[in-house]
């Protein structure tokens, strides 16, 4: 992973943080710090648009993890590559989660609905501590404030994803996302966002705006 990309690194700790506790002794097992790593670089080629390189790196994190037999870090590998493309509006349902939903905790399950924009007040407290004042939020502009307040920009960016999934984005969140995606060079986000913004500029009638928009939707595209 670049050393520029700090925030896979924040948002990984879901996984990072279940494998550290699964060492018996001094040493950390070689498939731990595999799959760490291949989950940090995967979250950084996706995030700069470099899919084949995202979906390789992946790959290799459920090889890793898959030595070890056990579910759960299969889970949290398959949680982490669907937060990823949640925050950049890439709803796909994570079919890789799915034939693993039997063998998953609560807290999976509840991060997993909170992903699809499904969550439910009950969810808040089961969610990595970033999402939880997100969830519980009392209204729209409350859950962009507590986006916005975020301070990794890859959890951010997922709290803004997780909640234009459950049509919930005000203006001011999807200004945060793109002002997000953008001090960090993420082109995938950052043009997803920007599309959206562009979209409500059409549908307001603001020429000037759609404008504006499309310049830097020009300047960002490869």
């Amino acid at each position: 992973m670049k050393t520029n990309h700090p925030a896979p690194i924040a948002l990984a700790a879901l996984l990072i943080a279940a494998l550290a506790g699964c060492g018996s002794g001094p040493r950390v097992p070689d498939w731990q710090l595999n799959a760490a790593s291949a989950t940090e670089r995967a979250s950084s080629a996706y995030l700069e648009g470099r899919s084949a390189v995202a979906e390789h790196e992946f790959n290799i994190a459920r090889k890793q993890v898959g030595s070890t037999g056990q579910p759960g870090q299969a889970i949290r590998v398959e949680l982490l590559r669907c937060a990823v493309q949640v925050a950049a509006l890439a709803y796909d349902d994570c079919p890789g989660l799915t034939p693993l939903q039997p063998d998953a905790s609560a807290a999976d399950l509840a991060y997993a609905r909170y992903l699809a924009g499904s969550a439910s007040a009950a969810d808040a407290g089961q969610l990595p501590e970033a999402q939880r004042a997100v969830a519980a939020a009392a209204d729209d502009r409350a859950a962009a404030a507590a986006a916005a307040a975020i301070a990794d920009p890859l959890s951010r960016l997922v709290a803004a994803g997780a909640l234009l999934r459950a049509n919930r984005a005000t203006p001011e969140l999807i200004t945060t996302a793109i002002s997000t995606a953008s001090s960090q060079g993420w082109r995938r986000p950052l043009l997803a966002w920007l599309q959206l913004q562009l979209q409500r500029a059409e549908q307001a009638g603001d020429q000037a705006e759609a404008d504006r928009i499309r310049r830097r939707i020009a300047l960002a595209t490869p």
